[in-house]
């Protein structure tokens, strides 16, 4: 007998309520996170609701400080040692709010001549001598705070070296990209002791061992 409905899911969320907790990690709105999957406000506050059911949190807040990784992501197979030396790496993006995406991208690429990485939507990316420019565009005014990312080798490590220290996380890490040929990008942010953005930044590799 054929089985309806959609088929079962070897891991605890659904890819699409993964992509939800994703979103949710990284401070994204409903609205916003609506826009960007193409859906309802309604329904994603109805996948939020069924995620917080399912892992047994009691609030939005909760989910953005959860640890879990999607089965078959990079990053659950890279090993997680937390006994070895935590050492921050250097710094690997710099992020500036702009309000035309597509004038900065002119500005930044032909007049600077800064090396054109790639763009999605309102967002792109250029190479400043290997640290990298991520400029967004944005209709509110900008706080003048550019975000420094420091790169690490394990983010999970970091992430629990440094609340071990006494900095608190805004978010868990989480999955903020998959490029072409696999490489999962992990961020987590915190801010310094003024209060100013920072985060860790992680590039994963399927195979990372």
């Amino acid at each position: 007998m054929t089985q309806r409905g959609r088929p079962p899911h070897d891991d605890v969320l659904t890819p699409g309520e993964w992509r939800v907790v994703e979103f949710v990690r990284h401070g994204l709105t409903n609205p916003a996170i609506a826009a960007r999957m193409g859906t309802s406000t309604d329904a994603v506050k109805f996948h939020v609701a069924n995620i917080l059911v399912k892992l047994g949190l009691p609030s939005r807040m909760e989910l953005r400080h959860w640890t879990g990784i999607r089965r078959g992501a990079a990053l659950a197979c890279q090993s997680n040692d937390l006994q070895q030396e935590f050492a921050m790496g250097p710094i690997g993006q710099i992020s500036r709010q702009v309000r035309d995406i597509a004038a900065a991208q002119t500005w930044y690429g032909e007049v600077l001549g800064l090396k054109h990485l790639y763009s999605f939507g309102d967002l792109a990316f250029f190479d400043c001598g290997g640290v990298r420019l991520f400029l967004s565009q944005t209709d509110q005014p900008a706080d003048g705070e550019s975000i420094l990312y420091f790169r690490v080798d394990d983010i999970r490590h970091s992430h629990a070296a440094l609340e071990s220290a006494g900095v608190t996380f805004l978010n868990a890490p989480h999955l903020v990209h998959r490029h072409e040929d696999g490489t999962e990008e992990w961020m987590a942010f915190f801010n310094d002791n003024e209060g100013r953005p920072l985060a860790l930044m992680s590039q994963v590799r399927n195979g990372s061992a």
